[in-house]
């Protein structure tokens, strides 16, 4: 369906970790406003569901891959998929990610195989998108990356979950240099750093009602976040709206960090 607000006409995102939560939603925002989307996912049933509730809505505009961003091999196959059904690529939205408050916690703590699990999935699973995305992007004529971070990178915490914060500080540091390395190619790399969102990732965290009233309390808007604040961030970002844009850091937290 081709009409007037079409933000993302004619363009092909690639998004990791869209089987539920931001993921899910921004693929469904993103395929309302005219992108065609590859679902990437580790969990074939929730990825699936996306793409079902995608056609439904704007037909054949939405393609499942499967597979482990912490792996060189999925990945590669996954971007080759998707480019080969859609011709091209404009948008590599680099969303999947782990929070294991239960696994993840001080170094004095956290086991190695924890550690290297969190690197490999919220850090080396971009690295391994941009790697094989970022050709594609370039053969495009150019594109947007989007990272998700955290305002875990951002400020400390005394209930620490270290290999989490340090992956998300070190994709600060990959998107400013990728925003330099690839101007000249027109794409642009920018992070999003999501406050408290109320997600599944986060469910098991926020069910006790006190617990999730005490994270209310601490956000001057009074409200947690939801997947569509995020989605609707990605959407411009992903967008030529933002094309002068690049190398930036942008919080979504309901002011938590302002404080």
């Amino acid at each position: 369906m081709v009409g007037q607000g079409k933000r993302l006409q004619d363009k092909v995102a690639f998004i990791t970790g869209a089987g539920m939560g931001q993921g899910r939603e921004a693929a469904i925002l993103f395929a309302e406003h005219g992108a065609k989307v590859i679902v990437a996912d580790i969990n074939a049933e929730a990825g699936q569901e996306t793409v079902e509730e995608i056609r439904q809505r704007w037909g054949d505009v939405a393609l499942f891959v499967q597979g482990d961003v912490g792996v060189e091999q999925d990945v590669q196959r996954m971007i080759a998929t998707g480019v080969q059904r859609f011709g091209r690529l404009h948008i590599l939205y680099n969303n999947a990610g782990v929070l294991w408050k239960d696994r993840d916690r001080s170094v004095t703590e956290t086991t190695e195989e924890n550690w290297d699990r969190v690197m490999a999935i919220n850090l080396k699973g971009t690295f391994f998108t941009c790697k094989y995305g970022i050709p594609e992007l370039i053969k495009s004529g150019g594109g947007s990356i989007i990272n998700v971070g955290s305002v875990s990178a951002l400020l400390g915490f005394e209930l620490p979950q270290d290999a989490y914060t340090a992956s998300k500080g070190a994709l600060i540091s990959l998107t400013k240099s990728l925003a330099i390395q690839f101007a000249r190619y027109n794409i642009r790399a920018n992070i999003i750093h999501p406050g408290i969102i109320d997600t599944p990732m986060q469910a098991k965290y926020i069910a006790d009602p006190q617990v999730r009233d005490a994270f209310i309390r601490s956000i001057p808007l009074r409200r947690l976040g939801t997947p569509r604040d995020i989605a609707y961030l990605a959407l411009y970002l992903a967008s030529d709206e933002s094309s002068y844009m690049t190398g930036a850091e942008l919080v979504i937290d309901g002011g938590f960090t302002a404080q």
